[in-house]
C-alpha cells in the first residue's frame, strides 16, 4: 500500500510496513540535548541506574541557551551536562569552544541527515525535517528513555501535503512560506500531524529557507515538518561527512493525506505575525499602515540565523543607519556563519550601521538574555514564537518576519516594507 515519506522512514527503522496511528517502538540515530533540558535527562538517566549509554555516538549536547553563562544559576546548571559529558567521553559535545544553535550546528557537522529519525528535548528539533529526515521534539524524560534504551515510541503521524507553486517574488524567503502556512491551519491545526512541504517553489529554495520552513512546523501543532531530498539537499550535504549513510525516501504519488493545502506563493506578501500568535499573521502592507514604531529589532536564533539572512540583512543595511530610537541585535546561528560573516565583511556592514552583533545564543529568543525586552516594548524578531513575555516583560510585543523586512524596520525605526527600500 502507498506511504507517505514518514511512514517510510519509520518502517525502514522498524522493520517492517507501517502505517499512520500505528504505536511503534523505533530505534534513535540522533538524540539531542542542550544545556537547559539535558540536565533534566541525566537526572533520569542516573536515578535509572544506567551505567552507560545505548549508543553514545548518536547522542550529542549542544550548549546553546545560556552560554557562555548569563548567571550563577546557569553557569550551576551547564556543568551538570559538562560533568556528565566528560564522564561518558561524549564525542559530540558542542560548548563555548564550537559553539552554534543546535538546529544549525548538527545539520553544518553532518550528524543529521535523510532518512534518519532524530529526537530532542527542543520543540524545534522540527527544523531537520529539511534534510529527508524524521525529526521531533520530545520531553527530558522521553530523552533519557532513549539515552538508556536507544529507542523510544512513537505513535506514526498522520500527514497534511502543503503544495507551493510559483517563483517567489523578491523579498519572500521560507519563514513567509511558513507564518503562511500557520495562518491557514492556526497554532493547532496539525496537531500530531506531518506537515509535509512539496510543490514546484520548493526548487527555488536554498537549505536556509527550507530549514526556516520545516523550523517552525511545530508552531501549527505538527509532529514534525519535511521536506524530500532533491538537487539542492544534495548539494548542501556534499562536502559533509555524514555520520549515517543516507537513505532518500519520497511518498508514493497516491499515499493519503487527511488534508491538502495549496499556495500560490507568487501573490504572496511578506507575512507578519502579529502578537500574541504566529498565527496573528498579516500582509505588510497593513502593518505599515498601522505605524508601528520598534524599540528592537532582532535577526537570529534556529529559524533565521544563518547565512543567508546575514547576506540578506547586510544588504539592506550596507551604508545605512539603524534608526536613533531603535536596537538592532543580530546573532549568528554558529561559530562557522559568524566567520563566514565577518570574512565576507558583513559584520562591518552591521556595526557601521549601529548593530550589535553577537556570539551563538538562544538568549534572546527565549528572553533569556543578550536582548531582554522591557516594559511595554516592542520588538520585530526573526524568531519563531511571539507568546506573551517571550522575550522579556509580559506587556512587550514581539512581531514576526523574515530578515529582510527586519533590516528594513530596523533603518526606518518602525515595522517598514524592504520592497519600497
Amino acid at each position: 500500500m502507498a506511504q507517505t515519506i514518514t511512514e517510510k522512514i519509520f518502517s525502514a527503522h522498524v522493520g517492517r510496513e507501517v502505517r499512520a496511528g500505528e504505536i511503534i517502538k523505533c530505534p534513535i540515530d540522533m538524540i539531542i540535548g542542550n544545556d537547559i533540558t539535558t540536565p533534566i535527562s541525566i537526572r533520569a538517566f542516573e536515578e535509572s541506574g544506567a551505567a552507560k549509554l545505548a549508543n553514545p555516538d548518536g547522542f550529542s549536547i549542544v550548549m546553546d541557551h545560556f552560554i557562555p553563562a548569563k548567571d550563577i544559576a546557569s553557569a550551576n546548571q551547564a556543568r551538570i551536562s559538562r560533568d556528565f559529558a566528560y564522564k561518558h567521553d561524549l564525542k559530540y559535545f558542542f560548548d563555548e569552544k564550537d559553539m552554534g544553535i543546535e538546529h544549525a550546528l548538527l545539520p553544518e557537522k553532518g550528524l543529521v541527515g535523510p532518512g534518519d529519525v532524530i529526537i530532542g528535548a527542543d520543540s524545534h528539533t522540527c527544523t531537520h525535517g529539511a534534510l529527508g529526515a524524521f525529526s521531533t521534539g520530545m520531553g527530558s524524560t522521553d530523552l533519557a528513555f532513549a539515552m538508556i534504551t536507544g529507542e523510544n515510541w512513537f505513535k506514526v503521524p498522520e500527514a497534511i501535503k502543503v503544495v507551493f507553486s510559483g517563483k517567489p517574488a523578491p523579498f519572500i524567503y521560507g519563514k513567509d512560506l511558513i507564518l503562511e502556512v500557520i495562518r491557514i491551519l492556526g497554532v493547532d491545526g496539525a496537531l500530531y500531524k506531518t506537515l509535509e512541504f512539496c510543490g514546484d517553489t520548493i526548487g527555488y529554495l536554498g537549505m536556509d529557507d527550507r530549514f526556516s520552513l520545516c523550523n517552525m512546523a511545530i508552531e501549527a501543532g505538527a509532529k514534525n515538518g519535511i521536506i524530500a531530498v532533491d538537487a539542492i539537499t544534495k548539494e548542501f550535504l556534499s562536502d559533509k561527512n555524514l555520520a549515517r549513510e543516507a537513505k532518500e525516501f519520497y511518498s508514493d504519488t497516491d499515499a493519503y493525506y487527511t488534508q491538502t493545502i495549496h499556495i500560490d506563493v507568487s501573490k504572496l506578501d511578506p507575512v507578519i505575525a502579529y502578537p500574541h500568535l504566529p498565527s496573528n499573521g498579516k500582509p505588510i502592507t497593513q502593518a505599515v499602515s498601522d505605524d508601528l514604531a520598534l524599540d528592537q529589532v532582532f535577526i537570529g536564533s534556529c529559524t533565521n540565523g544563518r547565512l543567508e539572512d546575514l547576506r540578506i540583512a547586510a544588504k539592506i543595511l550596507k551604508g545605512k543607519k539603524v534608526a536613533r530610537k531603535t536596537r538592532l541585535i543580530i546573532t549568528p546561528a554558529t561559530q562557522k556563519i559568524s566567520m563566514q560573516a565577518q570574512k565576507e565583511g558583513l559584520v562591518d556592514i552591521f556595526i557601521h550601521a549601529g548593530a550589535v552583533f553577537s556570539n551563538p545564543t538562544c538568549g534572546a529568543c527565549l528572553g533569556g538574555y543578550m536582548g531582554i525586552l522591557g516594559q511595554k516594548e516592542r520588538c520585530l524578531a526573526t524568531t519563531n514564537r511571539n507568546f506573551i513575555g517571550r522575550m522579556g516583560d509580559r506587556t512587550s510585543e514581539i512581531y514576526l518576519a523574515n530578515s529582510a523586512v527586519a533590516a528594513a524596520s530596523a533603518i526606518a525605526g518602525k515595522i517598514a516594507d524592504p520592497r519600497s527600500l
